[in-house]
């Protein structure tokens, strides 16, 4: 199957940095381009919020390309990543809602968790992820547009 993106951008905190490592050379074998934004060596004291804007800022300004991010809920990178215009970064504890987010909202961020998830699980989250395309529908593309309306508005 021919992939839609073939970059990814990706980074983790120190909670998420083994299972970064394992998923970067996951998607390296699966044929992904790999950008890793660190960190480089775990590091207990580093912030999951300036892994997230960097990648978050990243996949705004890239064309066909997506974020993934990991730290030990997903919920922290998930709320800094969504602070920057444009990003529409998900936590997702299943296969489906990691789908749908791409097929309804048009996802572009995927944030993962290594302290409640397996690394098989997240690896089968990362795939639905990957595999799954925007649906066009107009009504996801008319709530995705008030989104972008909102964002330019209040910036």
């Amino acid at each position: 199957m021919e992939k839609e993106v073939s970059t990814i951008f990706l980074a983790s905190d120190h909670a998420g940095f083994a299972l970064k490592e394992k998923i970067k050379d996951y998607l390296i074998l699966k044929g992904y381009t790999i950008f890793d934004f660190g960190p480089f060596k775990f590091n207990k004291d580093d912030d999951y919020s300036d892994y997230a804007f960097n990648v978050a800022e990243k996949v705004v300004k890239s064309k066909d390309c997506l974020g993934v991010l990991i730290c030990g809920s997903a919920a922290g990178m998930c709320i800094a990543a969504n602070k920057v215009s444009g990003a529409r970064a998900i936590a997702a504890y299943d296969s489906c809602i990691s789908k749908l987010a791409r097929e309804y909202n048009n996802a572009n961020i995927l944030c993962l968790s290594s302290r409640f998830i397996s690394e098989d699980k997240n690896k089968k989250i990362l795939d639905a992820f990957l595999k799954a395309r925007f649906s066009n529908a107009e009504r996801h593309k008319r709530r995705i547009n008030k989104i972008e309306v909102y964002e330019k508005k209040h910036g």
